[in-house]
């Protein structure tokens, strides 16, 4: 056989392989997703927990990939405030755990926390979950670590409504 058509048999045997894995794996998966209007709804309600508290905190909502869709900067917040809203609804997500286990986890000595990339092991991030579903993460930061986590379940319980 020629190696012009031991290419070309190869080729079609990875071309059938890949059509029949493909149709063995059954139809596309469908998914709940965040919307931008979802996040805006997610922000509000914890920006009104905030409001009524007399709070300054930033608010932070990520898909459920830990991408940014919204965020909400109050005037008087920390400077780090914003990277530490969008990393604790990132670390969230990727972790699919509220970040208060992970500093829970911190203080109980567990330092190798400290090594995994771009963590924020502080109370403050909550998964959105819909449906059993995680779709996203709010993360709040500003004030402290109780009162960011009392805004997030805010935002959190804002989308259920």
């Amino acid at each position: 056989m020629s190696s012009k058509v031991g290419r070309a048999c190869s080729g079609a045997l990875i071309l059938s392989t890949i059509l029949i894995a493909g149709t063995a794996s059954g139809e596309l998966l469908t998914k709940k997703s965040l919307s931008l209007e979802d996040a805006k709804k997610v922000a509000a309600g914890a920006a009104a927990e905030a409001r009524k508290n007399k709070w300054n905190l930033d608010i932070a909502i990520v898909d459920d990939g830990g991408h940014l869709i919204y965020f909400e900067r109050t005037d008087g917040t920390l400077l780090a405030s914003a990277d530490l809203a969008i990393g604790k609804a990132r670390t969230a997500v990727v972790f699919q755990r509220p970040t208060k286990v992970l500093e829970d986890a911190l203080n109980g000595g567990m330092y190798a926390i400290l090594s995994y990339p771009n963590a924020v092991p502080r109370e403050g991030g909550l998964l959105i979950v819909v449906d059993g579903k995680i779709v996203g993460g709010i993360g709040v930061s500003g004030g402290k670590s109780s009162d960011d986590a009392q805004v997030a379940k805010a935002g959190v319980d804002a989308l259920a409504k």
